[in-house]
């Protein structure tokens, strides 16, 4: 191996050496921390994404973000070649890499064995594309994991100022050489407000969309919005609240607080609008709420995106007369609100699964479907379409013989398609979709809410000895371990009407999260209490 390469990196890491006694893991969201501790491991990740392109000879993403963190945390992740998240196998590399103190010999000797075993070779080929978003701390950070992926011999491009879903969509662009899309921000943009204008226009009597209030969360979103307000004049009026000249990122604002706090966030007027939405600090998830009449707040959350989504695709389909051709499946956590998945199933005639918690398993199932829906409650999730049902789409939208109303069905979906942004839950994409949907629908806000009614739930932290007492399966929601505790919450559940109950251990942090629902809320405040008593009992 050339020597100068160690030196380089050897050079890098007496300029941003590893704090004593850190210890970080790559999980969901990837390394995240304090932003003034994360100089080192963007070295680990620099050398980790260039290992990455050689092993899959395509670019790799980098992303710098804390998503909806507070200011002063950052973080970092990789995307994979078609824009999904870093295959898990490899977080293990990841870690290891991490738990490597600052001893240039050793970290270069555990690189060499490691790349014999990939079967790659220093100066292999590798690219990289970076972005980041408005944290003080990104650039530099960037500039650090710039600096090692070019010391592995990768090329780089820095995207700089982008969400989080834009370089997802951009490293799956770049590696299918333009069939998804140009990589481009000027791509990406032009793709979506395309197709939004298209499906706006194609559709006759359509109700003009109403003006929208956005609280971007003080977040890299602002930016983005404010062009695509630009590019659909007439069309989509976004009023942008938040944007970051004065709050700051992710306080008191953003689709988390809103969802998680249950109220509309500081920094934007509650009476001036008939809707308005929230999303968050890097733009991957969205909520919409609304005041109705006797000024409660209502909110409409992931769940609601899955159920909108559907009814509108099949509603098309079965006006293409496709439906019967198509496998569509909603795909859901055990945190889905039990009539969600009634409205689905019974309603809508669509079949839903459930899988445990975490994007990955949901993306993963949602490729099981011809068109697979997901959606977590935070209001991240997206859609996904096989090849197959876009060639059936396309084929019927140019079929001659078709009836004129079903071809405008098919060509309605073609447009929809195009709005979406299938690599990653994205809240532009999914507002342009949500706001689409609800014009062409000729449905209000409170027309969506009311296509069913939430049954009242309720969710507990319960701090445990040691949290892998608690073992689970069926998507988590049987518990195995500790015996008989499953027992117990089936004989508390049974008391109450619509009663639902589930535990599971978190995955960072000695606690067992308790959910519960039930007719009324009083109920489910009940069941919860009655399960975290149990849960105590079981694991002291």
């Amino acid at each position: 191996m050339s020597e100068t390469a160690k030196e380089k990196l050897a050079a890098l890491m007496r300029e941003h050496p590893k704090p004593t006694g850190i210890i970080l893991g790559y999980g969901t969201a990837g390394f995240r921390s304090r932003s003034d501790i994360l100089p080192w491991i963007m070295i680990r990740i620099g050398i980790l994404a260039a290992l990455r392109s050689k092993v899959k000879q395509a670019c790799i993403g980098s992303m710098i973000t804390a998503s909806h963190n507070p200011e002063h945390d950052n973080g970092v992740k990789l995307i994979d070649p078609h824009g999904e998240m870093l295959d898990q196998s490899w977080e293990v590399f990841a870690n290891n890499l991490s738990s490597l103190d600052d001893d240039v010999n050793k970290l270069w000797e555990y690189l060499e064995i490691l790349m014999a075993q990939l079967n790659i070779q220093l100066h292999d080929n590798a690219m990289i594309a970076i972005a980041y978003d408005t944290r003080q701390s990104s650039p530099l950070l960037a500039s650090i994991v710039q600096r090692a992926a070019e010391i592995f011999y990768a090329n780089v491009m820095n995207f700089e100022l982008l969400t989080t879903p834009q370089l997802h969509y951009a490293v799956r662009c770049y590696n299918d050489d333009g069939l998804y899309g140009h990589y481009t921000e000027a791509g990406y943009f032009t793709k979506l407000c395309t197709a939004f204008q298209n499906l706006i226009e194609m559709t006759p009597n359509i109700k003009p969309c109403e003006t929208l209030a956005v609280d971007a969360a003080n977040g890299i979103g602002a930016q983005k919005l404010t062009y695509v307000n630009q590019q659909l004049p007439g069309l989509l009026h976004l009023e942008i609240f938040n944007d970051g000249t004065r709050g700051r990122l992710n306080e008191k604002c953003g689709a988390d607080y809103v969802k998680l706090y249950q109220k509309a966030p500081e920094g934007l007027p509650l009476t001036n609008y008939s809707k308005y939405c929230s999303i968050d600090g890097d733009a991957d998830r969205l909520v919409y709420f609304f005041m109705d009449q006797n000024h409660q707040f209502r909110m409409l959350d992931g769940d609601r995106f899955s159920v909108l989504f559907v009814a509108f695709i099949a509603k098309k389909l079965q006006e293409a007369k496709l439906l019967d051709q198509v496998q569509i499946g909603v795909i859901q956590t055990a945190y889905a609100n039990g009539s969600s998945t009634d409205y689905i199933i019974n309603i809508l005639k669509v079949p839903v699964a459930c899988v445990p918690t975490g994007v990955k398993h949901l993306h993963h199932k949602a490729l099981d479907y011809d068109i697979g829906i997901y959606f977590e409650a935070n209001g991240h999730g997206t859609i996904l379409f096989s090849d197959n049902v876009k060639n059936k789409i396309k084929a019927a939208a140019e079929d001659a013989n078709r009836t004129a109303a079903e071809r405008l069905a098919a060509n309605q979906l073609r447009a929809f398609i195009d709005i979406i942004n299938e690599t990653v839950g994205d809240a532009i994409a999914d507002l342009l979709a949500a706001e689409a949907i609800l014009s062409v629908m000729n449905l209000s806000i409170e027309g969506w809410l009311n296509l069913y009614t939430d049954l009242p739930q309720r969710q507990l932290k319960v701090p445990v000895k040691d949290r892998t007492m608690i073992q689970t399966t069926d998507a988590e929601r049987r518990c195995v371990a500790p015996v008989h505790l499953q027992d117990c919450i089936d004989e508390l559940v049974s008391k109450y009407p619509s009663g639902r109950s589930f535990v599971r251990p978190s995955g960072t942090e000695d606690i067992v999260r308790v959910y519960a629902e039930a007719a009324t809320q009083k109920e489910a405040d009940q069941l919860a209490d009655a399960v975290r008593k149990i849960v105590e009992d079981m694991t002291k």
